[in-house]
């Protein structure tokens, strides 16, 4: 029998699920959108359910083929346990017992760690980070997650809670972050920051942001990443400015984590990086302009993730099939 795990990646706006096998394939595909933070863990945690349910059904019961596991990748940060999700900024979880609900609730053995570590497992075993000694994933989404396998390992750091990047200060008393702090770097260089200045440019009346506007039927709150991409992707100047600024802010965070870090590549993904090198050619500019010991030290690699918005639920689900083999 061949075992197949399933992977769910809980973001700020989707809840994204795939029964994947052991070579990184994702066989079935499920997806729902995040409940508000306002919402209860409950219904966050009923929403899990449904998905697991959905891409359970899908895998023939007798088969050769059969789930062993379930991983989660949750946008929060995971405490040591690797059990419990601390605190989510996007989500409603507070010490959410998240691995102990679900397994209440789904017949297989449940794993639970952060969205951004299971992507950069992704993209170290199957995408644009194999064979990197030294990886860090930067995931720009509704926020930025982040993580860095090193030698073939996560690093989770001593409480669980390593790789939040996107909450790191670049801009002291900046703007106000939902993790209570100000200034922090995905306030610059996120989805939400590339929409919030597209915005911006609309309820201001600027004539820059008119293309944008038909674009939207002339509904600034119906603007989305996605649709700035695509403009940006046709030509649209005002649209590839934007991507430009966000791409500078991403090279300013990166040259803060070569210095603290030193890795041989950086793998930007999330929803964002669908931009390619309208966002990744001007982070590379600010990353050499911001590099501490520019021109005396070797430079990282910037690529773009190969996997996609699949990284996180492919990572979470091979942990899980990996976690289990060492659990038994």
């Amino acid at each position: 029998m061949s075992a197949l795990a399933i992977g769910i990646d809980i973001g700020g706006t989707k809840v994204a699920g795939g029964v994947v096998d052991h070579a990184g394939r994702v066989l079935e595909r499920a997806r729902r959108d995040t409940p508000h933070r306002s919402m209860s863990p409950d219904v966050v945690e009923n929403t899990i359910v449904e998905v697991v349910g959905e891409l359970m059904s899908a895998v023939p019961a007798g088969g050769t083929q059969q789930v062993v596991a379930v991983g989660i990748g949750a946008a929060g940060f995971v405490g040591a346990d690797r059990a419990t999700v601390v605190f989510a900024p996007h989500l409603s979880w507070r010490h959410e017992p998240l691995r102990d609900a679900l397994s209440r609730r789904v017949a297989v053995p449940i794993f639970v760690d952060n969205d951004a570590n299971a992507a950069a497992w992704a993209e170290w075993r199957f995408g644009a980070g194999r064979g990197e000694s030294h990886l860090v994933i930067v995931n720009l989404g509704t926020g930025i997650g982040g993580g860095f396998v090193i030698h073939g390992k996560v690093q989770r750091g001593r409480f669980g809670i390593a790789g939040e990047f996107g909450h790191m200060q670049v801009v002291p008393n900046g703007l106000r972050c939902e993790c209570g702090n100000r200034g922090c770097w995905e306030q610059y260089a996120s989805g939400n920051a590339l929409v919030r200045e597209a915005r911006g440019l609309i309820l201001a009346r600027s004539p820059m942001a008119s293309d944008l506007l038909v674009h939207v039927g002339g509904d600034a709150g119906a603007l989305t990443g996605p649709l700035i991409t695509s403009a940006a992707q046709a030509g649209d100047q005002t649209a590839i400015e934007l991507l430009a600024e966000i791409g500078g802010w991403l090279g300013v965070g990166i040259a803060n984590l070569a210095a603290a870090f030193d890795p041989g590549t950086f793998v930007v993904g999330g929803g964002v990086s669908a931009a390619g090198d309208l966002l990744l050619d001007p982070a590379r500019e600010t990353f050499r302009r911001q590099l501490p010991g520019r021109g005396y030290r070797p430079e990282a690699d910037i690529v773009v993730a190969e996997l996609g918005n699949e990284a996180g639920l492919i990572g979470a689900a091979d942990l899980a099939r990996i976690d289990l083999g060492s659990s038994g």
